[in-house]
């Protein structure tokens, strides 16, 4: 892809979406790291017009306010990914990502929660390029009470 054209951007566009501010970048950790052609990707959180998305799935929000969530996750992702670049167009494939989903001890969809987050990244970028490897667990607690976060490794020109 050419990161002149904004290839990325107009997909964005296309499908109605828009990044967010995003939080300022940290100064203990960096938001990613580039070794060679990978870059990885910090935890994002789940935001929503940069209030953070609150609660624990299975007792404070359904699967769906979740999966939503997890929509809100990936975008911040994304935008903290073409601050880092400068362009999408420059991802040439999403390796993997990982989502932490702030959930009750009996909530055992988090996988389907995170099919939202899957699914927004291979409708961005198109298959093969955002179809990656996934890992998705429950955690008792999680930074601030979001509803979830999601880090990823992404191969990058």
């Amino acid at each position: 892809m050419d990161t002149s054209t904004g290839t990325i951007d107009k997909r964005l566009a296309e499908l109605g979406l828009s990044l967010p501010e995003g939080p300022l970048t940290p100064t203990l950790f960096l938001s990613a790291v580039r070794t060679g052609n990978l870059l990885f990707v910090s935890g994002h959180i789940s935001r929503k017009d940069g209030v953070i998305i609150k609660g624990k799935v299975g007792r404070d929000l359904t699967l769906e306010q979740a999966q939503e969530a997890a929509r809100h996750a990936t975008l911040e992702l994304l935008a903290g990914v073409k601050r880092t670049l400068g362009s999408l167009d420059r991802v040439r494939r999403v390796v993997k990502i990982l989502g932490m989903v702030n959930s009750t001890e009996t909530f055992d969809q988090q996988h389907i929660v995170m099919h939202a987050a899957s699914q927004l990244l291979l409708d961005v970028f198109g298959d093969p390029v955002g179809r990656h490897a996934r890992s998705a667990v429950g955690m008792a607690q999680m930074p601030h009470g979001c509803a979830l976060e999601i880090e990823a490794v992404l191969e990058v020109e």
